[in-house]
């Protein structure tokens, strides 16, 4: 938590709103006169008004969490005034549903992998369980590496690391 002096320069609040920085501001432990951007945007998305009243009604321990909730959001609209941070978790949700997909995949080649070698199946892999030795044979032989069984692959191994479901790559 950074706090301004009121001795040395007003916080990026009462800067903003051109007013005296009192010893008992409720801005000052929250906007350093060093981001004055930060109040800015929780300014022109929230209102310093609603903003104060937040602050009062909180306790004092949930000040900051709630503070940095609200530059988060206010930062997220001002680059995207429509979505906002939905824009954000909606990509988060599909990188998730994205990596499932892709640990399903290699569960598959898991168990194909122990059914070509007359092993009996091996279980399941779950997040957990990404850095077993078997995990790590699947996704070698995905990628390429595992040239030693010459069994053909079902898709070409740079395809587990493209970003477009539609095959172009990119990184994340």
């Amino acid at each position: 938590m950074a706090s301004s002096s009121c001795y040395n320069s007003p916080c990026a609040a009462c800067k903003f709103l051109r007013r005296k920085c009192l010893p008992g501001c409720i801005f000052a432990p929250y906007f350093p006169p060093e981001e004055p951007h930060k109040f800015a945007n929780v300014h022109k998305i929230f209102g310093a008004s609603n903003v104060t009243k937040l602050l009062n009604e909180l306790l004092p321990h949930q000040r900051e969490d709630a503070i940095n909730t609200l530059a988060y959001e206010a930062e997220a609209r001002v680059r995207d005034p429509v979505y906002g941070c939905v824009s954000a978790i909606t990509f988060l949700q599909r990188q998730v549903e994205r990596l499932q997909k892709e640990l399903d995949a290699a569960n598959a080649d898991l168990i194909r992998y122990a059914s070509c070698n007359d092993v009996s199946a091996p279980p399941l892999i779950g997040p957990q369980e990404i850095g077993s030795s078997l995990h790590n044979m699947a996704l070698n032989r995905r990628m390429g590496y595992d040239h030693g069984g010459g069994y053909p692959f079902p898709y070409p191994p740079s395809s587990w690391n493209d970003q477009n479901p539609s095959g172009g790559g990119g990184n994340i």
